[in-house]
């Protein structure tokens, strides 16, 4: 399959899959004291670029999660989240990378990542990812 062969509606699988990969600060984790809690991290200023239109999108990006051995630190967490500032990438993709990156980086017993965007041409875009998945 090449680069340029199109899938659905004009898109290539190279647009589909852009940010997938793309390298991105490493998200830090500190030994975890308790157990039995949850955490949930508000990112009210997410902003990524669409693969197509070179758009921006705005969006609130949530994760809870029930920590294990580790806790996300916060730093390193608003460094990675910002550096999708000028990524293309789609919603959907955006949403499960970073669900991905915070199950590598803490490995906690459960997590979630939520994506509110902003709408474009009257559409609101709301995506949701778990960890385990099913």
């Amino acid at each position: 399959m090449t680069q340029r062969r199109k899938t659905h509606y004009g898109y290539t699988e190279r647009q589909a899959a852009s940010g997938t990969k793309e390298r991105l600060p490493a998200i830090d984790a500190f030994p975890n004291q308790y157990r039995g809690y949850e955490v949930r991290i508000e990112h009210p200023e997410f902003t990524c670029v669409c693969p197509k239109t070179g758009l921006p999108d705005f969006g609130c990006i949530v994760i809870e999660y029930v920590p294990d051995g580790l806790c996300l630190e916060l730093k390193s967490l608003k460094y990675y989240l910002l550096a999708f500032r000028n990524m293309g990438i789609f919603n959907e993709n955006a949403v499960n990378r970073i669900l991905d990156d915070v199950v590598r980086a803490c490995r906690p017993q459960r997590a979630s990542v939520t994506g509110s965007f902003s709408a474009r041409g009257g559409l609101r875009t709301v995506v949701t990812a778990r960890h385990p998945r099913p």
